[in-house]
């Protein structure tokens, strides 16, 4: 697939092809959510917790007497019945990991950059760097390229000026290469990809980690 590759002013400076193993695969779009499920999953922390009747604070002797009262026969006042008393089967701290393949993990990026790449929303940069920190030399490089869109903005390695200057910036957000994920690719209208980290996506999904 052969697509324009645009400079930070929005220009275009010329083509590039991307490879068909990576960017024209059959979308498998169970796949995808699997790894979607799988993600969002692995994000919760699992530390919700309630308190048994064995755990409530409360004095442990009996209530009243057993018989005579016309009541119920109760021991305690932590029974989860009775107001500030326990919670009967409630939550626990637990883990909502969930596993998957790595080959399954990499077919589903597979499927969702051939996914977007089929849309057009892959844009290709040349080179995405600034000399400073300035969130307004940002939204005018964005202006340019994806106009109002939500757009992520993926970087190869640590660049403070780029991430610091998208930071303020409500419809955009940038992302490592290494840390691609179906999540962040299928939330935004674009993605905006320079070649550096085109080449890093390439490494890291080429044939040799099929």
């Amino acid at each position: 697939m052969e697509i324009t590759v645009h400079n930070m002013a929005g220009n275009e400076v010329g083509t590039i092809e991307l490879p068909a193993d990576i960017f024209e695969v059959e979308v498998n779009v169970g796949l995808m959510h699997q790894a979607y499920v799988r993600q969002m999953a692995n994000a919760r922390l699992g530390t919700h917790k309630v308190k048994s009747r064995g755990e409530i604070n409360r004095t442990k002797a009996k209530w009243y007497r057993q018989k005579g009262t016309g009541r119920a026969r109760h021991g305690a006042r932590s029974a989860p019945i009775f107001v500030g008393g326990g919670v009967a089967h409630g939550p626990k701290p637990r883990s909502y990991a969930k596993k998957m393949p790595r080959k399954m993990r990499r077919q589903a990026l597979r499927s969702a950059l051939s996914a977007l790449a089929r849309d057009g929303q892959l844009i290709i940069v040349d080179e995405l760097t600034m000399d400073e920190t300035k969130t307004s030399a940002m939204r005018a490089m964005l202006h340019n390229l994806v106009g109002e869109e939500k757009a992520l903005v993926l970087v190869a390695d640590r660049n403070e000026a780029v991430e610091r200057s998208v930071r303020n910036l409500a419809n955009a957000r940038t992302l490592r290469a290494s840390y691609l994920n179906v999540r962040d690719l299928l939330s935004h209208d674009r993605v905006i990809i320079p070649q550096d980290a085109l080449e890093l996506i390439q490494v890291h999904l080429g044939p040799e980690n099929q």
